[in-house]
C-alpha cells in the first residue's frame, strides 16, 4: 500500500506553517504542488544546458534538443500516443484548446448550423473558445445537461447526437464536483455520429490512466501543472492524419519548412503548431513530473486519493446543513456549502487554521447557475495527502462552522 509519509519530504513547501499551523494543502485541482526532482530539473536546465532548441549546431543547443525532444517522447508514452508527433507542447490545457477550436475554424470544416456538443460540467476553458468558434462559423452551441447529482444525462447525450454535430468537447472530471464522465463510451457515440472529439484532461491527467488509443478522441489536452510539473506547459494530442490535414493557427519560426515573400511551406506535425520559442524548460520539467507519478505507480495513486476522498466525504457529511455536490464515486475533488454560510467566510478561517481550499465558482459559472449557487468550497486531493490531514480539515471545518452560527 502506497504511504504518502514516505514521500511528504519530497515536496519542501509542504514543510511550512500558515499562520501557526502546519500546511494543509487541499487546493491541488487548481494547482498542485513540486517534488524536489521537478525543481532541481528546472534550476539544472538553467544551470547547465539552457539555450534555443532546434538548428543549433553547439553543444548546449544538441543537449537542449535531446532533452526536450526526450520530453515529447516521455510524454507520448504516458498517454499511448502511436507517435510523439502527436505531441505538441502549449501553455496549458486552455492553451490547447484554444489551439484546437482554432485550427478548426480555420479548417473551413465547421459551417452555419452545424452543432457543437460540450456538457454542463465544463470549465470556462471549454466552453468560452468554443464560443467564440461558433460566433466565427454560425456553428451553434449544444449543451449536455446534468441530473441534480451532478452526472451527465447520456439519454439526452444521444439524443444531441441525432443533430449536425461536428465537434463534442468533454471534461474527462468536472474540476467543480469530481464527476468522472464515460469519455471512452461516449467518444465512440459521437465519432459513430460523425463528430470531431476533443477531451478536457486537465482533472484526470494525475488520477487515472490515460490512454489516447483506448479512449479515441482525436484531441486531448491537459496542463503540466495538474500532473506535478511548473505552471506554463501543456499538451495538445491530436491524432496525427488530423494534425496532417488541419491548418496551422500562428506564424513564426520552427512552424516552417521554407518562406519566401511570395509563400510559406509549413512544416510537419507537431512543429506546425509550435510557432516561436516554446517553454524548453517546461517540457524538461513536465517530462521529470511524470517520470515521477510513474516510479510511484499510477493504479497507487488512484487508490490512495480515492481512500482519501471517501473518508473526507464520510468526515464531514454529519455537519448540519452540509451538501454535498457530485457523485459518490467522485475523484479529486469534494465540493460542498454549508446552509446559511458563504463559502469564501467558510475558506477565510480554513486558511486562518492552515488548511488550504478553494472557495467560488471554479470557472463553472453556468454550472453554479445549474444548481442555483454562486460557488462552494472546494477540498481536492493529491499523493501527499494523509488521512491524518483529511480528520484536521474536517475539525477545522467543523470549528468554522461554529464560528459563523
Amino acid at each position: 500500500m502506497f504511504s504518502p509519509e514516505s514521500i511528504l519530504a519530497d515536496f519542501p513547501i509542504l514543510d511550512q506553517k500558515i499562520h501557526g499551523r502546519r500546511l494543509i494543502y487541499l487546493d491541488n485541482a487548481a494547482t498542485n504542488q513540486k517534488p524536489q526532482c521537478v525543481l532541481d530539473t528546472s534550476r539544472r536546465y538553467y544551470e547547465s544546458i539552457n539555450s534555443n532548441i532546434h538548428r543549433g549546431t553547439h553543444q548546449l543547443a544538441r543537449a537542449a534538443t535531446e532533452a526536450f525532444e526526450n520530453a515529447r517522447n516521455t510524454v507520448a508514452k504516458y498517454l499511448n500516443a502511436a507517435s510523439s508527433d502527436e505531441v505538441i507542447f502549449t501553455s496549458g490545457t486552455t492553451g490547447g484548446i484554444n489551439l484546437a477550436a482554432n485550427i478548426l475554424s480555420l479548417s473551413g470544416r465547421i459551417k452555419a448550423n452545424d452543432e457543437v456538443l460540450i456538457s454542463a460540467l465544463e470549465h470556462h476553458s471549454n466552453i468560452v473558445p468554443w464560443q467564440m468558434l461558433c460566433q466565427r462559423t454560425g456553428a451553434k452551441l449544444k449543451i449536455i445537461p446534468c441530473d441534480d447529482n451532478g452526472t451527465l444525462d447520456l439519454d439526452a447525450f444521444h439524443e444531441a447526437l441525432k443533430g449536425p454535430v461536428k465537434i463534442l468537447a468533454l471534461t474527462s472530471i468536472s474540476n467543480a464536483f469530481g464527476t468522472v464522465n464515460p469519455i471512452a463510451e461516449m467518444t465512440r457515440a459521437a465519432k459513430a455520429a460523425g463528430a470531431i472529439v476533443l477531451i478536457d484532461a486537465a482533472q484526470s491527467i494525475a488520477h487515472l490512466p490515460t490512454d489516447v488509443q483506448s479512449i479515441g478522441a482525436d484531441f486531448l489536452a491537459f496542463s503540466g501543472h495538474k500532473i506535478y510539473a511548473p505552471t506554463g506547459i501543456g499538451i495538445l494530442w491530436g491524432r496525427k492524419n488530423l494534425l496532417e490535414e488541419l491548418p496551422p493557427w500562428q506564424g513564426g519560426g520552427e512552424m516552417i519548412k521554407e518562406v519566401t515573400f511570395d509563400h510559406t511551406t509549413y512544416n510537419d506535425p507537431p512543429f506546425k503548431y509550435e510557432a516561436g520559442t516554446p517553454n524548453i524548460e517546461g517540457a524538461i520539467a513536465l517530462a521529470a513530473a511524470i517520470d515521477y507519478v510513474n516510479r510511484i505507480g499510477l493504479d497507487k495513486i488512484h487508490a490512495h486519493e480515492a481512500s482519501l476522498i471517501r473518508h473526507a466525504a464520510d468526515a464531514i457529511s454529519h455537519i448540519p446543513g452540509i451538501r454535498l455536490y457530485g457523485p459518490a464515486d467522485r475523484s479529486g475533488s469534494l465540493s460542498f456549502n454549508i446552509e446559511g454560510l458563504h463559502h469564501y467566510d467558510i475558506g477565510t478561517l480554513l486558511d486562518q487554521m492552515g488548511v488550504a481550499v478553494r472557495t467560488g465558482h471554479h470557472c463553472c459559472q453556468p454550472l453554479m447557475k445549474r444548481f442555483g449557487i454562486t460557488g462552494t468550497i472546494r477540498a481536492s486531493f493529491a499523493l501527499y495527502n494523509t488521512q491524518e490531514e483529511i480528520n484536521t480539515f474536517a475539525q477545522s471545518l467543523e470549528k468554522a462552522v461554529g464560528m459563523l452560527r
